[in-house]
């Protein structure tokens, strides 16, 4: 997969397209170009993990990095201060559209492109969670009302998730469903999507604000960032909508925690709350080479990513104890560190990934 030296004497156009198609082969979510005085670094964010893949010449990274920006349709010209535009796929003739972001550092200029996946998202069955998790994770879907809410640090599938959700949802049909996103990253037929504008004065808590008047069945919102988009989200659950959102926390039990601090009137929070998926992305056994690094996986051992959960519903008797005791009473069906010696058990991962992923032993 790495560049051949001849490919980096052909032109600007040729050699972005060939290197955003590798990108694409290779499966990578981002495409990372960093200067470096007079070259330029260009590196695979790939199932999760930064990959080095090349280095641009003097001469050939400017007029890439101008090619980049001219597609994008910024100022060429700029760059003391970052810059955000997009490159539709036609443009490279690819297979993804391209969110592009500049930003100025100490060696040059850095251009991070991500690939945004032009594929139909995948149903809940299709992620790779445990049985019980999809049973229960369409078990709230079909319901009218109730809380769900995912946690998870940056790249650990969240969005992935709420995008099969939405794809269930248009499938069972009969419902308004409205979602307000940061950005829109698939256009899911049947849905009404809404992208934020925090530079155009469009935040989450206002788009959820005016929505609601939009008469939504099921609301879905990309984060809960602030008090006031809590307060939406709890309301909005008790009172008669599927309300689907993500919140950060490092647990089942933190997201208890952290909702209460943003939306403290536990009398409201706790009815809401319905179910909390918290999740991380293990890079996945190459099937190719069982392991050992070979071409299909840029030599790294893995290919693809699958999900590590730890789950919780709430029913009614928790909803008890939680108002009697608090939420440090809340314990997952399943640990994270158990899912993983599932996984690791399984063979679709190794020790040593599921340990990186965790950040601790199994």
């Amino acid at each position: 997969m790495k560049i051949a030296p001849k490919q980096l004497e052909t032109s600007a156009p040729e050699l972005l397209e060939s290197i955003v198609r590798q990108a694409e082969n290779a499966g990578a979510s981002d495409l990372h170009l960093q200067m470096t005085g007079k070259m330029a670094a260009v590196t695979f964010r790939l199932d999760g993990v930064m990959v080095p893949i090349t280095t641009l010449g003097e001469g050939i990274a400017d007029r890439v990095f101008g090619r980049i920006k001219f597609l994008a349709r910024l100022k060429t010209y700029q760059e003391s201060l970052p810059q955000d535009g997009r490159i539709d796929k036609a443009e490279l003739g690819g297979r993804n559209d391209l969110r592009v972001a500049t930003y100025p550092t100490v060696t040059g200029e850095k251009i991070v492109l991500r690939l945004f996946q032009g594929a139909t998202a995948p149903t809940p069955r299709a992620l790779g969670f445990p049985a019980a998790v999809c049973t229960e994770l369409e078990r709230f879907l079909r319901q009218s009302a109730g809380l769900l809410l995912l946690t998870g640090p940056a790249g650990s599938g969240k969005t992935t998730t709420i995008y099969a959700c939405l794809r269930y949802l248009a499938e069972l049909g009969g419902r308004h469903v409205i979602t307000v996103e940061d950005p829109v990253e698939q256009i899911i037929p049947g849905i009404m999507q809404t992208e934020v504008n925090e530079a155009g004065g469009l935040t989450f808590a206002k788009a959820a604000r005016h929505l609601l008047r939009q008469d939504p069945q099921v609301l879905v919102l990309g984060e809960i960032r602030d008090e006031e988009t809590a307060a939406i989200a709890v309301r909005a659950a008790l009172t008669g909508h599927l309300t689907i959102s993500t919140l950060h926390a490092g647990s089942c039990r933190g997201v208890v925690e952290r909702l209460l601090v943003l939306c403290p009137d536990q009398h409201a929070v706790i009815p809401a709350l319905e179910m909390i998926l918290n999740q991380r992305l293990a890079r996945r056994t190459c099937p190719a080479c069982a392991g050992q690094g070979c071409d299909e996986c840029l030599r790294t051992g893995y290919r693809g990513r699958l999900p590590m959960v730890e789950w919780c519903r709430i029913d009614e008797p928790l909803r008890r104890q939680l108002r009697e005791q608090g939420p440090g009473i809340l314990q997952p069906a399943t640990s994270l560190a158990a899912a993983a010696r599932e996984l690791v058990g399984q063979r679709a991962t190794d020790q040593t990934e599921a340990e990186r992923v965790l950040g601790h032993e199994l």
